[in-house]
């Protein structure tokens, strides 16, 4: 997709960053939307393909991921690679007090939808908010990245405060469609201070680093 037809909200002219950033989900959102099922088919084989080409995954022992809701690149594929690789795979839960902690992926069919809108969880116990320090490498949702490394997720903030628990120079590696990657010198993703950076952005066509 060129850059003209990417969603893209109008200049705010110093208005409020949160309505933004709310402006710009609910317009990708609505371009999520117009996917066929064909479509998000072969795009989740394809980027399963990529990310079993991601560096470091060759020697990694576990990897963050998550099950992805139905408007989002589908990690079906991306699961079940890695579970055959002999990878442990930490998926989100809802802990106590709507908490989010982590828990290890144990096929598809342990996989339940505990609330409408929330993706599937695993059905294994819990490991607390700090087993993401297991992780050797992270795969992070979002609805958008640009090529500074700013990424713009669903907007409860909760993969900012989940990355505390990575161990320092752990790679976290956003997955999007590939129209959902955009260039910062020209369309950057509104940003605050707290939003933490990813370090690679992969799509069904590829995967590249992002320097930040």
């Amino acid at each position: 997709m060129c850059a003209a037809a990417q969603p893209y909200p109008p200049a705010s002219g110093g208005g409020d960053i949160t309505d933004t950033k709310d402006e710009f989900r609910a317009m990708l959102r609505a371009a999520r939307q117009h996917s066929t099922a064909r479509q998000r088919a072969e795009a989740a084989a394809a980027l399963a393909e990529v990310v079993g080409t991601l560096p470091g995954l060759d020697r990694a022992r576990c990897v963050a991921a998550y099950s992805a809701r139905p408007s989002e690149p589908d990690t079906t594929a991306v699961l079940e690679l890695l579970a055959a690789r002999g990878i442990e795979v930490l998926l989100p839960v809802l802990g106590a007090g709507l908490a989010r902690e982590w828990a290890t992926y144990a096929g598809p069919d342990d996989l339940v939808q505990r609330a409408p809108g929330r993706p599937p969880e695993p059905g294994t116990p819990s490991l607390g908010a700090e087993a993401l320090s297991r992780a050797d490498l992270i795969l992070a949702p979002a609805l958008a990245v640009d090529t500074s490394g700013t990424r713009l997720g669903q907007g409860g903030g909760w993969y900012d405060r989940a990355l505390q628990h990575a161990r320092p120079g752990v790679p976290v590696i956003a997955l999007v469609f590939p129209d959902e990657v955009y260039d910062a010198t020209t369309r950057p993703l509104p940003r605050e201070t707290h939003d933490r950076a990813v370090d690679m952005v992969a799509t069904p066509e590829g995967w590249r680093p992002l320097p930040h």
